[in-house]
């Protein structure tokens, strides 16, 4: 059995530069999503149905749930934590078309990763001020500085090796069974693979299903947890507000 655990290279340039099949997924995914956002709302109708129904459903479920999470006075993080979803669902899931996942690439993984981590550095600074931001990291005493240095720099790299780790697991483990299965297909006399078509399927549903819901969900979730913490633990103005909101 060969199985390559990094995405195939699918355009390489002179200089060194290419474009893997992570990469290619990553933009169809995206092109996929702002053409169907644009085809559900270029003819809004009061009484919504069809694709413009489960668009606003979508828009409508994912506004509370920021609101629940992360408290009224952030619902405008609404739009990417649900663009942030629905798109690392849909790379996930990309092995229900037979292709591999493209957040099993590493690269892919951390850029996601990093980007997060920059929203939160972003709103925290936004929240209170160059001024703020940096006093918190010496709070409450000052030789804390470095430990709150490595906990915000830890965070990225945690939340990338999570996605990338269990979905690349779940892409092995797939492969892994379906050699199995169609070996023992052929040991058994079988004149077709059914054990390796059908056999799988339970695991393929967890995998290829479950998996990239579960780990879109918690990706999103951590994200909005480390962004309105950043916010309530820099914004020292907001926390009173917050706490009132929370009880």
């Amino acid at each position: 059995m060969h199985l390559e655990l990094g995405p195939r290279v699918i355009i390489q340039f002179s200089n060194g530069v290419y474009i893997t099949e992570s990469v290619c997924w990553a933009v169809i995914v995206a092109v996929a999503m702002i053409v169907v956002a644009h085809i559900a709302t270029r003819n809004m109708q009061r009484n919504p149905k069809g694709l413009q129904a489960v668009a606003e459903l979508i828009v409508e479920t994912t506004y509370k749930f920021v609101k629940n999470t992360m408290g009224s006075h952030n619902v405008g993080f609404a739009p990417f934590i649900g663009t942030l979803f629905l798109f690392l669902l849909f790379c996930n899931a990309l092995g229900l078309l037979g292709q591999r996942a493209a957040s099993a690439d590493m690269n892919f993984a951390f850029a996601l990763s990093i980007m997060v981590f920059f929203v939160i550095q972003g709103s925290s600074i936004r929240s209170q001020g160059i001024k703020g931001y940096l006093k918190h990291f010496a709070e409450p005493v000052p030789f804390m500085v470095p430990i709150k240095i490595i906990e915000e720099c830890v965070f990225p790299v945690s939340l990338g090796f999570r996605l990338f780790g269990n979905i690349l697991a779940g892409f092995i483990i797939i492969h892994i069974f379906m050699y199995m299965m169609g070996g023992l297909s052929a040991n058994i006399g079988l004149p077709i693979p059914l054990l390796q078509a059908v056999t799988p399927l339970p695991a393929m549903a967890f995998f290829d299903v479950f998996e990239p819901v579960l780990q879109a969900f918690v990706f999103s979730m951590l994200t909005m947890v480390f962004v309105a913490k950043g916010i309530i633990v820099h914004g020292h103005g907001n926390s009173n507000g917050n706490a009132k909101e929370a009880s």
